[in-house]
């Protein structure tokens, strides 16, 4: 653990909560066809960087089901996935049964440092409050290797919202918080881990999304 960083959040309602919800967000969220364009350019972007450098392996941090690991797959990389959540890591396994998936915290990776030319935390830093983020950069940073590249979506903006009402209205007993950061609060993050930012893209909510998305592309010092 890097100096100053905070010990690993209490993850186990957010784990219970997205193992009750496993299938239905599975089956809401197949594919990336929810994505804005602007946002997959900046996936592509990130595929294109780790690929450039000749190794097209990247971890997939917060999978989930999996599916941001089969699109990557497609542009050429060689994505492993790992997700807090069992019912996650199944439906993942189960939807794509080529790749390795397998359970773990972000805040805790079970790889050995300079492991991956290529990390990516889809909107999967949203369910940590700001005194867990620390140790997920420092994570990140820690299985990079020199000169690759971390991508980081999330939704833009401040404060944080109940989302598991969404699921209780489904019919799913849940509590699930969600925090929002701004780019420059990301940024920071990732540079105290001593990471350099590339390119950042921030747009406005479209009619059906409550606030803003944003991500932002990292490189390692090489």
């Amino acid at each position: 653990m890097m100096p100053g960083v905070t010990d690993p959040v209490d993850y186990r309602g957010v784990e219970q909560a997205y193992n009750t919800v496993a299938d239905a967000y599975a089956d809401y969220f197949p594919d990336t066809s929810a994505e804005h364009p602007l946002d997959l350019a900046m996936v592509d972007a990130f595929a294109a960087a780790v690929i450039a450098g000749g190794d097209p392996r990247i971890l997939d941090a917060g999978c989930g089901p999996g599916r941001l690991s089969r699109y990557l797959t497609g542009r050429g990389l060689l994505a492993e996935g790992v997700d807090l959540s069992p019912g996650m890591i199944a439906r993942a396994r189960k939807e794509s049964p080529e790749l390795t998936f397998s359970v773990a915290s972000l805040t805790d990776l079970p790889f050995p440092d300079d492991a991956f030319p290529g990390v990516v935390l889809w909107y999967s830093i949203i369910h940590t409050p700001p005194s867990g983020q620390d140790r997920i950069f420092a994570e990140a940073a820690r299985v990079l290797r020199p000169g690759g590249h971390l991508l980081v979506g999330f939704q833009h903006g401040r404060g944080s919202r109940d989302v598991g009402e969404i699921y209780r209205g489904m019919g799913y007993d849940v509590d699930l918080e969600r925090y929002n950061y701004t780019a420059g609060e990301v940024a920071a993050r990732a540079e105290a881990a001593g990471l350099r930012e590339v390119a950042r893209m921030v747009r406005q909510p479209r009619p059906d999304e409550r606030d803003g998305q944003s991500s932002v592309l990292f490189q390692a010092p090489a």
